[in-house]
């Protein structure tokens, strides 16, 4: 098992954290804690061999704590800052999550990590884990800044989400959700999988299309244009669909 230790200085950072977790069978949680000082004693005690660090932190920003650990155990920086991502790296840090960060792109850094960490061993997928993991997209969801407050969005739920210049709308089976967010961020944090860009102001869940023609895809009742530069791809995963 990975040992893995969680800092963050926002309570809910270390509730999706600690939930994601659980659900990876070859990791560990021994602790989490919004005190980076405390995570520094775990780490030099030897007992971590991951940390899920977040960058800025008012005691002791991660960067700092990547500086004062010097090694000692590997690093995932998890951050809604794009801008640190250079200096992590130029500290060895095993990956780079920008929040909202969706279970999907937690799992690829956590695998990312078993193979620096672990490196003899090989993960083996079961159909019963496959069918779990299915499961997981299901219960799975994100956190955005709506207004005043945090908001859970499953992905499930979401139909489509178009860009609005700097803020996106995220239409779901229920309500239209508007935070401030740009869409390449977005794109990057859902499933591909489940989730594709078809136009520079649109991303739809796949399995909620209902019919495309020509070159226009309908969900309920919105015409979403595919752009020409997303066309190509687009069709390829529609085809792949054996449609």
């Amino acid at each position: 098992m990975i040992r893995c230790l969680i800092v963050d200085d926002e309570p809910l950072a270390l509730h999706i954290l600690e939930d994601y977790i659980s659900k990876v069978p070859f990791m560990e949680l021994v602790k989490s804690t919004t005190n980076p000082i405390e995570a520094l004693t775990l780490v030099q005690d030897g007992n971590i061999d991951l940390v899920f660090l977040d960058v800025q932190m008012p005691e002791l920003t991660g960067i700092q704590f990547l500086r004062i650990a010097n090694g000692k155990t590997k690093v995932i920086l998890t951050t809604a800052y794009p801008q640190y991502a250079l200096e992590g790296y130029e500290l060895d840090v095993v990956d780079y999550l920008l929040k909202p960060i969706a279970f999907d792109r937690f799992y690829k850094a956590a695998q990312k990590a078993q193979g620096i960490i672990q490196p003899s061993k090989t993960p083996v997928v079961e159909p019963v884990q496959i069918q779990q993991q299915q499961h997981d997209f299901l219960s799975d969801f994100i956190f955005v800044k709506s207004e005043h407050k945090i908001q859970k969005v499953y992905l499930h739920q979401i139909l489509f989400i178009e860009g609005l210049k700097d803020y996106i709308s995220i239409f779901t089976t229920t309500e239209r959700i508007i935070t401030l967010q740009n869409m390449k961020r977005m794109e990057d944090t859902l499933p591909g999988k489940h989730f594709i860009r078809v136009h520079k102001s649109y991303i739809v869940a796949l399995n909620k299309i209902d019919s495309i023609e020509r070159s226009r895809i309908r969900i309920g009742d919105k015409i979403i244009p595919v752009g020409d530069t997303y066309r190509d791809d687009f069709f390829k995963v529609i085809d792949g669909k054996n449609v």
